[in-house]
């Protein structure tokens, strides 16, 4: 074979970049006479600031413009062609023969005999009978022939019928040596040998990062596995807890309610009891009265004087009654009193239940531990609120920054009342209003002891006092010495214990209004499925002295500032 004569008579060691120290890909010469790879060159004098020669040092005043060597291109086409001919030849017949296969002559019809070679050009496989031409006829002759091969066609250039011996990173593609110096010029190309070895390193780290992968996982579900159980024996000595102490509270609620009614009954029985003793003592006292008036009467009609003033008894002759200014029935005021006290409990029982049933919804919607998030996620939607003084009730005074609002100090009369000026509330709106979005703002309220905060409709009524409920077009919250009631629902306290700063989130598209204290980041109240159908602005009313000394400023207040 010719192509064997010509490698016979060219050495590797000639076809080698001295700088990648491989065999040639896209080769070119420098001016001194030097042959390297092109992006090894190329490389090599981006790193240096003058470009010279990496063999003999000859320094250029400008960089060369390489082009392809041609002639060195071919014989390192044809040298890479013998060298991943015969790697891939050896392979295939490796894997033929431990799969018991052959390469069959595409030319014998009637039964085919096994191949000997295989024609490059040609594309076709030949037993030792159909190859004899190429041994013989003058164009044959120069046709390449390697060890038998199949699926040719895979592995020949369709275009330039030449053997695929390069890889073109860029595109990732297979090329041929002429694909390479016509259409992937500036491309990254290698060897398939070198990509061949490289993507087998790749996939073997990547295969390692698999396992590795596969192992945690493995022990995260044996992990978890072991979580479950845990949980599970965790969540049947909750429940086991929490029915017991759920259970125990209603067998003291009932045990309280029995003990109630008996001590309500023998009230009732002995203002009863004391009542009878009354009025037997009366009736015997009306009684005897009335045997004195019977005397009296006697008595009178004695017309001899001194007959009369011998009978005439002295003032003691009166028998002894009771002081009726002492005797008094208080029965009704002493089960007024227990139900008094037993519907403020029961109000606090029932404020503890709702927020047990609060928790236990947030466990279920997975809120749970969260409120500092939820807090911090509405405080994403903080505006810049500031007061409007048209709107301000006359004995309101707004500071010059427009942030506070305080009562006492204004002076009561306005020469100038405008229609959006409150007249009897004691309040103040924000200067912006809002429209279907999400906002935050936080006030602080110190040490008051009385306040109303929220939202009020730019429609809200100002001249005459609000009626509570749902149309008024006020949702506020306010406090009252120790504790919290919705404007709508005020007999009905929703919080206790004071706030010092009060967060106020509105979702107007969803619908809802909550209130946050701040400080320990929990929820105070929220009304829910409102309507809104118009503008809405903050709301502040800091309240008169009614309770005590309540001049203390309400205050806006930005998040995280803390007074």
């Amino acid at each position: 074979m010719e192509m064997a004569s010509s490698n016979s008579l060219l050495s590797e060691d000639q076809l080698l970049c001295p700088i990648c120290l491989d065999v040639f890909t896209r080769p070119v010469s420098t001016p001194c006479g030097h042959n390297f790879c092109m992006s090894c060159i190329t490389s090599y004098w981006d790193d240096i600031p003058v470009s010279q020669c990496p063999v003999c040092k000859e320094a250029f005043e400008r960089r060369p413009d390489l082009k392809v060597n041609t002639f060195i291109s071919g014989l390192t086409s044809q040298f890479k062609s013998l060298q991943v001919t015969d790697a891939h030849i050896r392979s295939l017949d490796q894997h033929q023969a431990g799969c018991g296969g052959a390469v069959l002559c595409d030319i014998c019809t009637d039964t085919q005999r096994e191949a000997v070679r295989s024609c490059l050009e040609c594309l076709t496989s030949y037993c030792d009978i159909h190859l004899e031409p190429h041994g013989r006829a003058g164009g044959l002759k120069r046709h390449t022939l390697v060890e038998p091969l199949s699926s040719l066609e895979d592995r020949i250039c369709m275009e330039h019928t030449r053997l695929l011996t390069l890889f073109c990173r860029d595109d990732k593609v297979l090329l041929c040596d002429v694909c390479a110096g016509l259409s992937h010029v500036n491309h990254h190309v290698v060897s398939v040998p070198h990509e061949h070895k490289e993507m087998k390193a790749l996939l073997g780290e990547t295969e390692a990062q698999v396992q590795q992968m596969i192992q945690e996982r493995l022990q995260k579900v044996r992990d978890m596995k072991v979580s479950v159980e845990q949980s599970k024996t965790e969540t049947k000595g909750v429940i086991a807890d929490s029915v017991g102490d759920l259970t125990a509270l209603v067998s003291e609620i009932q045990k309280s309610q029995t003990e109630l009614v008996t001590v309500i009954e023998e009230k009732q029985k002995a203002a009863e009891e004391q009542a009878d003793g009354f009025i037997r003592g009366m009736e015997r006292e009306i009684t005897e009265l009335q045997k004195t008036t019977m005397k009296l009467r006697e008595l009178k009609q004695t017309e001899d004087p001194l007959c009369f003033l011998q009978s005439s008894p002295n003032p003691a002759f009166l028998p002894h009654t009771m002081d009726l200014s002492t005797i008094h029935f208080n029965g009704q005021g002493e089960v007024r009193h227990i139900q008094k006290s037993l519907s403020k409990t029961v109000s606090q029982l029932r404020l503890l239940l709702s927020k047990m049933s609060t928790e236990i919804q947030r466990v279920s919607d997975g809120t749970v531990g969260s409120s500092d998030a939820l807090l911090r996620c509405m405080q994403q939607y903080e505006v810049d609120v500031v007061l409007d003084p048209d709107t301000a009730h006359p004995l309101l005074t707004i500071s010059d920054d427009r942030k506070q609002v305080s009562y006492g100090t204004g002076s009561g009369f306005c020469l100038n009342q405008n229609q959006n000026m409150f007249t009897v509330h004691l309040a103040v709106l924000g200067q912006r209003g809002f429209w279907s979005r999400r906002f935050y703002f936080e006030v602080f309220v110190g040490e008051k002891v009385e306040w109303c905060l929220g939202v009020a409709t730019a429609s809200v009524e100002r001249r005459e006092a609000l009626a509570p409920g749902p149309r008024c077009g006020l949702w506020v919250i306010c406090f009252l010495k120790n504790r919290i009631s919705s404007f709508s629902s005020s007999n009905v306290p929703v919080h206790f214990g004071k706030v010092e700063r009060v967060g106020v989130f509105v979702d107007y598209d969803g619908g809802q209004i909550s209130f946050y204290d701040v400080q320990t980041e929990t929820l105070i109240y929220s009304f829910t499925d409102c309507v809104f159908t118009e503008e809405l602005f903050p709301y502040f009313n800091p309240c008169d002295n009614e309770y005590g000394p309540n001049f203390g400023p309400m205050i806006i207040v930005p998040v995280g500032r803390v007074e």
